[in-house]
């Protein structure tokens, strides 16, 4: 596994070890995605059954789109089934959702560059799952997205929650558990959307979590896109109904992350 050190992969680890698999996931100072010989070496020696390629950078297009296909020809040439994550940021927000037949249409770099890398592994490893997911939270409130909120509260930052950003915010340990689901089932191929099935605006999900925090959530400071000026996607959902048909299911946010009841 690659990102085995992030909030993703750290859930996948540990996932995995309670599953009873044995998980390989070599620290980038171990083995760049980049460096296609290191790559290859390392899968030469593990001969890994699957391979779950979770490493990005956001702002890093070799390691975005390099790093993908560097990967897929690796998984290919081993016969390692791939998992491949990718993101709800390929769109460009519409009121319908997106399902997987959709083509990207992204608006910003990092978008563009998460669909050269589907296309790349597509292209070099055609057996791939490619897992689309939106933004993930955690249940002990570690995820970016929840860390955001607190600072903000603890006026450590200063940012407002649009409340015309729609996503389908997902627990992680959820995609964590589709991604060993589908290491383990290679009849799945190509995108996949693994996301919850409630739409929810940055805005209530921040003040879901100021909430969840046992703080006020009317402190949460909130604005729109259309008000900031910012060139983003506003409406972004993805169907996960295809998702569903094989018994991969998400939780709602409700459900992810319930309120603590009043003393």
């Amino acid at each position: 596994m690659t990102g085995g050190a992030g909030l993703l992969g750290r859930h996948v680890v540990a996932m995995a070890a309670v599953a009873g698999w044995d998980v390989v996931h070599p620290a980038s100072v171990e083995m760049d995605v980049v460096d296609a010989g290191a790559v290859t070496r390392h899968v030469e020696l593990v001969q890994p059954a699957a391979i779950a390629h979770l490493a990005y950078r956001k702002d890093d297009e070799q390691v975005i789109v390099d790093g993908s296909a560097i990967t897929a020809e690796a998984a290919a040439a081993s016969g390692a089934r791939l998992v491949h994550l990718s993101t709800d940021a390929l769109f460009a927000g519409r009121p319908e959702p997106y399902t997987e037949d959709d083509h990207p249409t992204p608006v910003h770099d990092y978008g563009r560059w998460k669909a050269m890398a589907e296309r790349e592994v597509m292209d070099r490893c055609p057996g791939a799952v490619m897992i689309r997911t939106s933004l993930m939270y955690a249940g002990d409130g570690s995820a970016p997205c929840q860390l955001d909120v607190r600072r903000v509260l603890d006026g450590e930052a200063d940012m407002r929650f649009f409340t015309d950003e729609v996503r389908c915010f997902t627990r992680v340990d959820d995609v964590a558990a589709a991604v060993l689901h589908l290491a383990g089932d290679p009849s799945v191929l190509g995108p996949l959307h693994v996301v919850a099935p409630d739409p929810v605006d940055r805005a209530a999900f921040a003040r879901h979590v100021a909430t969840w925090l046992g703080r006020d959530p009317t402190a949460v400071p909130t604005g729109s896109i259309a008000a900031s000026g910012l060139d983003r996607p506003g409406h972004v959902v993805l169907d996960p109904t295809r998702a569903a048909t094989l018994g991969i299911t998400c939780r709602t946010l409700a459900a992810g992350l319930p309120i603590p009841p009043s003393p």
